[in-house]
């Protein structure tokens, strides 16, 4: 199959399922989280990808006060930061941001601070200059306002942004922002993005001389 090439001014990084793979940590939180609720596990992890925590609690238990999901949330946080057993680089992302420096790009992760630091970390991953995490915005993805800011920290129009997204929540956030997405992973195929790889090793970064990145994919 011929690869896809695509051209931007800025990348737009998601950090879990797309740089970092914590499958092993959220799929022991939430299925806890399920069990204490009563809620099938299986249909928990079809909904948590993506989002933040409190939201993906709002479409699980609708009805229940915010306030408790946020507290929570806060809860689960901390055991998602202090759980970082199987967290590694998704295949070929240590490479992938290797061939960044220099070059616009942003992490725009439903992870907090901490999170996002430790997970990264925990992965080998170097933490990209400019990050928008969970603190950063008023609303989880789907809603678009991450990749919006990162953008707009950027300096970069959206239309001239790509992004590397693995969840539906992502996809979907990607779109709204009016930018082009690349699904990474088993989980994007069925969200039909612009283009789809199994991991960061189907991509390739070309710096070009205006200032345009080209990427080919595939």
């Amino acid at each position: 199959m011929p690869a896809t090439v695509l051209t931007a001014r800025a990348l737009l990084l998601d950090m879990d399922g797309t740089l970092v793979n914590s499958d092993a940590v959220v799929e022991r939180i939430w299925r806890e989280w399920a069990e204490r609720h009563g809620l099938d596990g299986d249909e928990v992890m079809k909904v948590v990808h993506g989002r933040q925590g409190h939201a993906s609690m709002a479409v699980l238990l609708p009805g229940r006060p915010v306030e408790q999901n946020l507290a929570d949330n806060a809860r689960m946080l901390a055991a998602e930061t202090a759980d970082t057993d199987g967290v590694i680089e998704i295949p070929g992302a240590a490479a992938f941001l290797a061939s960044l420096d220099g070059l616009p790009h942003a992490l725009v992760t439903s992870a907090d601070v901490a999170l996002s630091t430790v997970r990264m970390a925990a992965a080998g991953l170097p933490l990209p200059e400019v990050r928008v995490t969970a603190e950063s915005v008023g609303a989880s993805k789907p809603d678009p306002e991450g990749f919006l800011k990162a953008s707009a920290e950027l300096g970069v129009d959206p239309a001239d942004c790509v992004v590397f997204e693995d969840s539906g929540a992502g996809i979907a956030a990607g779109r709204a922002a009016g930018m082009r997405v690349v699904g990474v992973g088993p989980r994007a195929a069925v969200h039909d993005p612009d283009a789809v790889v199994p991991d960061l090793t189907h991509v390739r970064v070309e710096p070009l001389t205006d200032g345009t990145i080209r990427l080919h994919i595939g």
